[in-house]
C-alpha cells in the first residue's frame, strides 16, 4: 500500500512540471471539528464578513474551492470542510447519507462560533448542501447549488438510466479491489466525461486528488456517498414537501447540467435564479473559475431580501412593513436597479430586479451623494420615503435641471431615460418600482461607480 501511494506520489511530481495544485489560501486556519455523527470533520477558515460556507464533491475535496475562497475571504468569513471519508476528514464506517453529513456541517459552523451562512456547493455537495438547507432553513441567507442532481427529485429516475452516470452504482468490496492502484484511471473517465474542456482539470490538478482518493480506506469511503443515494432519495422525497424559502442560485455548465440544475430546485424551492456557464462542463472551478468566481460573488453580494412563504411565492405574500421596519445592511450593496454607488443600501421588499416580472426595491442613498447621469431599461415609478430627494432629467449632470422632492413626493424613471440626482445633509431613502430585468448604463461610462479602480 505504501509503495502504491509514493507511485502516485512519483507520478504527480514527475508530471506537474509548471501546473500546481490547488490549494486553498495559506493565512487560512485549520482544525479538526468532531461531530456527534460520530466523524472528525477537517475545516479550514479564513478572511471576515459574513460567513461562506463551501461544500465541495466527489473526485475532489475542499482544494477545489481555492479560487473562490482566495476571493471570497476579501470581505467574507469563508468556511471550507473536507467531507466525511474525503480529504483530511475521518472515514468513518457508515453516515454517508446526506441528512446525517448535513449534521456534520452543522457541528462545523457552530463550533466556529457562526450561525447563519451563505452555502455554496458542487456535485455532492450539493446534496448536503441540500440537506443542510432543508434541515436548517432559518441558517442558510443564500444558498448556491452547481452543477449536480439530488437524489429523488425529479428528474432523478431518467437521470440514473444514462449510461454517463455508471459511477452512481459503482462501488463496494469489488469496486474497491478494481480501482486500488488505479485510481488515476478510475477518476480521469469521471473527469473526461464531464468536462467541456478535454485539458481541465489540469495533469496537476488530477494527480493531487488521485493520489488523496488512493490513501488507505479513501475509495471505500468515496464509494460510500453513492451507496447512500437510496437513503438520500427518501430523505428528499420528506424535504420537498416543505419547499426552501431562501435565494437559490442553481448553476449548470453549458455542456453539462446546463438549465436542468434550475429545474431540479425548483421542485425544492420557490425562490431560484438560473444561471448557465458557457463553454463549461462540470468542472467549473477548474474550466472557467474567473467567471464563476464572479457570478457566486454577485449572487452572495446580492441585496437582502426576507425569505419567501412557502404555499404562494414571494409575489403573493401579504406584507405589511412600517418605516421602521425596513432592515437595510450596515454596509453599502448597491445592487440591480440601484445607481451603482458604494455607499448606498439596497433591500428588496417584493420579487427580483435581476428576473422578469415587478419589482419592488428600497435605497437609502448617504447624504452628500451625487449620482451622474445613467439610466435604466425598464419603466420605473418611485416615491420619496425620507429626506429631500434631488432629482433631473438629461444627458448629463446640470443643478439647474434639479427638483426638490421631500418626503411623500412622486417621480418617474422611464425606461432609457437618462436622470441624475443628489442629496443634501440628510440620508434619503426612496422606493422604487418596475418590472424586470433591470439595469443600470451610465451616459459616460467613466463615471460608472461601478468600474472605479479597475482596468480598461
Amino acid at each position: 500500500m505504501i509503495r502504491r501511494i509514493l507511485a502516485i506520489t512519483l507520478f504527480a511530481v514527475g508530471t506537474a512540471s509548471s501546473q500546481a495544485p490547488p490549494s486553498l489560501p495559506a493565512s487560512f486556519q485549520s482544525k479538526m471539528v468532531h461531530s456527534p455523527e460520530g466523524a472528525d470533520i477537517f475545516v479550514r477558515w479564513g478572511g471576515s464578513g459574513p460567513v461562506a460556507v463551501l461544500l465541495h464533491g466527489y473526485a475532489e475535496n475542499s482544494d477545489s474551492w481555492a479560487p473562490l475562497a482566495a476571493d471570497l475571504m476579501k470581505d467574507h468569513t469563508v468556511v471550507v470542510p473536507d467531507l466525511r471519508g474525503i480529504g483530511r476528514s475521518s472515514k468513518p464506517a457508515g453516515g454517508y447519507d446526506k441528512k446525517t453529513q448535513a449534521k456534520d456541517i452543522r457541528a462545523v459552523v457552530t463550533s466556529l462560533g457562526y450561525d447563519k451562512t451563505f452555502v455554496v456547493a458542487h456535485d455532492i455537495g450539493n446534496m448536503v448542501a441540500y440537506a443542510y438547507a432543508a434541515t436548517y432553513p432559518e441558517k442558510v441567507e443564500r444558498l448556491v447549488v452547481m452543477d449536480a442532481p439530488i437524489p429523488g427529485i425529479d428528474p432523478w429516475s431518467e437521470i440514473l438510466q444514462n449510461p454517463g452516470v455508471w459511477h452512481f452504482n459503482f462501488h463496494g468490496p469489488d469496486a474497491e479491489r478494481l480501482v486500488a492502484g488505479r485510481e488515476r484511471i478510475y477518476f480521469d473517465r469521471i473527469w473526461n466525461d464531464f468536462t467541456g474542456d478535454p485539458g481541465k482539470p489540469d495533469e496537476a490538478t488530477r494527480n493531487f486528488f488521485a493520489a488523496t482518493y488512493a490513501q488507505p480506506g479513501r475509495m471505500r469511503a468515496g464509494f460510500a456517498q453513492f451507496a447512500a443515494f437510496s437513503q438520500d432519495a427518501k430523505d428528499n422525497k420528506v424535504f420537498e414537501q416543505t419547499k426552501l424559502t431562501m435565494p437559490v442560485m442553481a448553476v449548470g455548465g453549458e455542456k453539462s447540467f446546463g438549465p436542468l440544475q434550475a429545474v431540479i430546485m425548483r421542485h425544492v424551492a420557490i425562490n431560484v435564479q438560473e444561471e448557465v456557464v458557457a463553454g463549461s462542463g462540470h468542472w467549473l472551478m477548474e474550466e472557467r473559475p474567473a467567471y464563476t468566481v464572479a457570478l457566486v460573488r454577485k449572487f452572495l453580494d446580492g441585496p437582502p431580501v426576507a425569505h419567501a412563504t412557502a404555499g404562494g411565492g414571494d409575489d403573493s405574500n401579504e406584507k405589511r412593513i412600517t418605516l421602521a421596519e425596513y432592515k437595510f445592511p450596515e454596509v453599502g450593496n448597491p445592487g440591480t436597479g440601484s445607481s451603482g454607488v458604494g455607499g448606498i443600501a439596497t433591500v428588496v421588499l417584493k420579487g427580483n430586479p435581476d428576473q422578469a416580472g415587478l419589482y419592488t426595491i428600497m435605497l437609502r442613498v448617504p447624504a452628500h451623494t451625487r449620482i451622474a447621469s445613467h439610466s435604466h431599461r425598464d419603466d420605473r415609478v418611485a416615491t420619496v420615503i425620507s429626506g429631500t430627494w434631488h432629482i433631473g432629467y438629461a444627458d448629463k449632470f446640470d443643478e439647474a435641471k434639479l427638483k426638490a422632492l421631500p418626503p411623500g413626493s412622486f417621480y418617474t424613471e422611464p425606461a432609457f431615460r437618462n436622470h441624475f440626482a443628489e442629496t443634501g445633509d440628510e440620508a434619503v431613502v426612496v422606493q422604487i418600482t418596475g418590472f424586470g430585468p433591470s439595469s443600470t448604463e451610465y451616459v459616460d461610462a467613466t463615471q460608472d461607480p461601478r468600474k472605479a479602480g479597475k482596468p480598461n
